[in-house]
């Protein structure tokens, strides 16, 4: 039987990108009908952990996690994080192919990220550290490592590292498919009901046009969360990872996670098909 809330939590990353899309639910500027809503910060290593308990009703995390949860699990069709030619990089102190990365250890920010996903379908049998991932770049920097793989801001502010980088995964992917790589999306748990999943969902997506038409207000706020990031750079970052398909997948959107499923499963990485269920 569907659970009747009144309050619902709502969990996602500490991030510029991210804080930006939920700003309108963190100021109250949409009505939700009598609806609460909480917010809990937190790493999206952290999130996935948490969605294979259940633990939130709503929740960012990692395409790659998806298969994990998907029992419990609905995707919204909003909220997704899309790179369309850029994405996670690997990054290093000295230049390294490809195949030179299998003879070095690669920090990585968990298992369960959809980055770490798509480097194995970059280069498989690769000797990996999992590490915080706003720890990597320092690791990397003070040779803990010999190369990360960097989500997150650290994508723009690498070279001032010194580093250099390896392969940006979200460019390999789109050299392979033609299509934006997906990153990490928002679920809502199955046993909210039809109607509280569709109310919530349009809440989110509400939310997502209200920051985007109010991009001014909900960047300051988003400036909070951006990590020592000056502001012409957070507006970048949130606009690589907030935008057209963050509102809504589209086709497009959708056949890059179908892909992305698939390939994974071609290549062992998946031990089973994955069929992706939407709000």
């Amino acid at each position: 039987m569907a659970v009747q809330l009144k309050e619902i939590t709502v969990a996602h990353s500490p991030d510029a990108d991210d804080a930006f899309m939920f700003y309108a639910l963190a100021k109250d500027k949409l009505n939700t009908h009598g609806l609460k809503v909480n917010q809990v910060l937190k790493d999206i290593q952290t999130l996935n952990l948490e969605a294979l308990k259940g633990t939130y009703e709503v929740s960012a995390i990692s395409f790659a996690a998806y298969p994990l949860v998907a029992h419990r699990y609905l995707l919204m069709p909003c909220g997704a994080s899309m790179g369309f030619r850029y994405g996670p990089k690997v990054v290093s102190r000295r230049q390294l192919s490809a195949e030179q990365l299998k003879q070095v250890r690669v920090a990585i920010p968990g298992k369960l990220t959809t980055a770490y996903l798509v480097l194995q379908l970059f280069q498989a049998g690769l000797q990996v550290v999992e590490m915080p991932f706003d720890q990597i770049l320092q690791a990397v920097r003070a040779g803990e490592v010999e190369a990360g793989l960097i989500i997150h801001e650290g994508q723009l502010t690498y070279r001032e590292s010194g580093l250099s980088q390896v392969v940006d995964l979200g460019q390999w992917w789109f050299e392979q498919t033609g299509l934006p790589l997906p990153l990490g999306g928002n679920v809502i748990r199955k046993d909210l009901g039809a109607d509280l999943r569709r109310q919530v969902t349009s809440l989110l997506q509400n939310a997502i046009k209200y920051a985007l038409d109010h991009r001014e207000e909900a960047l300051n706020y988003a400036m909070t969360y951006a990590r020592d990031l000056g502001r012409d750079l957070a507006d970048r970052f949130v606009g690589m990872y907030v935008n057209e398909l963050t509102v809504d997948y589209a086709d497009s959107g959708r056949q890059a996670l179908a892909r992305l499923f698939e390939m994974a499963h071609e290549k062992g990485i998946l031990s089973s098909a994955v069929d992706v269920e939407f709000v």
